[in-house]
């Protein structure tokens, strides 16, 4: 039993290590860049040894993509739990407010997440991963548009839900890239808005209708 005790404490401890490593990670590759930073660098951020670092990552490229997956998860579990909230019909609008207004919309993870993207655009076992992360976002967003399918209908342009999610995401990535430049967070949040409701109604926060 005591070695149990003695083997939990050390877990405990490891997913601490980790976790604070993932943190000042988040804040050195936001302020330099990916590229621009060292495995000395993080530890100094996080308070650790590299014996630490090297117990928990074995490079930092390891580090910059874990990093990147623990965002990438929480902005698919932020728009699939806003969009659960409805029943079978869909209200778009008050939808669109939902994600809205829990999505990350944080400056410093874009530029992580951009840094990433530049990555994984010069290495294809990267874009693999970094396709396949948003093929789930885009999958909760196209599941919860095929559940209302036969109570909402979707301006015919989209074409079928897989459609309809894949402009979704276009949408986002239209904004979060203004945002980088412009540095405005509120007005991003408002015309990503404007842009999903235009995208998924009538442009007025109607509802698109399917001829008979």
């Amino acid at each position: 039993m005591a070695v149990e005790g003695s083997s939990g404490r050390v877990t405990r401890r490891r997913v601490h290590t980790r976790a604070n490593l993932l943190d000042a990670a988040f804040s050195v590759f936001a302020a330099k860049g990916f590229g621009h930073v060292s495995i000395e660098e993080v530890c100094e951020a996080a308070g650790y040894s590299r014996g630490a670092f090297y117990s928990n990552f074995s490079s930092l490229d390891e580090l910059f993509f874990a990093l990147y997956r623990q965002r990438a998860d929480l902005i698919a579990e932020q728009v699939s739990g806003a969009l659960a909230l409805d029943g079978p019909d869909l209200d778009v609008p008050a939808a669109v407010d939902r994600v809205t207004d829990v999505l990350l919309l944080d400056r410093d993870w874009l530029l992580v997440k951009t840094d990433f993207l530049v990555h994984a655009a010069r290495d294809p076992e990267v874009a693999r991963g970094l396709l396949e992360h948003r093929a789930r976002l885009r999958q909760a967003i196209a599941d919860r548009l095929g559940r209302a399918r036969g109570h909402t209908a979707l301006p015919a342009v989209l074409g079928d839900t897989d459609g309809a999610a894949r402009a979704v995401v276009a949408a986002y990535d239209g904004v979060t890239t203004q945002l980088l430049l412009d540095r405005d967070v509120e007005h991003a949040r408002a015309w990503l808005k404007q842009l999903l409701t235009a995208l998924l109604t009538d442009g007025s926060g109607t509802l698109a209708h399917t001829k008979n």
